[in-house]
């Protein structure tokens, strides 16, 4: 009895890597082998990188909101404490938007703190 090869899936798994492939240069968009190992590393930096972002935009809030902080006379950390003391209900991310695009807001919501 001969061997029989499901030719058909073969195909259709090596298109589904080429098609993650495209765009790469050289042989890493059609040799399968190469594309492969591409594919694998390029999935493993995205899903290191979703947690890196992450880490990145919360320093960046931060560096925000103490900027915007010292010029009310106050530090990062004394205002985080007083927020946290008072029941501020607002995160970094809408903290640090405030200080940089609505100050008059954010000198309210400092008063309020302090």
């Amino acid at each position: 009895m001969p061997r029989s090869v499901n030719s058909v899936a073969s195909r259709r798994r090596r298109k589904k890597l080429l098609k993650l492939a495209k765009g790469y240069w050289g042989a890493r968009k059609n040799v399968l082998t190469v594309a492969k190992h591409t594919i694998d590393k390029g999935l493993n930096y995205a899903y290191r990188d979703r947690k890196t972002k992450k880490r990145n935009f919360r320093a960046l809030w931060i560096v925000r909101i103490n900027a915007g902080v010292r010029q009310y006379g106050l530090s990062y950390s004394q205002f985080i404490g007083l927020a946290a003391k008072k029941g501020l209900g607002l995160n970094r991310k809408v903290l640090a938007d405030l200080a940089m695009n609505h100050p008059d807001a954010f000198k309210a919501i400092v008063e309020k703190v302090k």
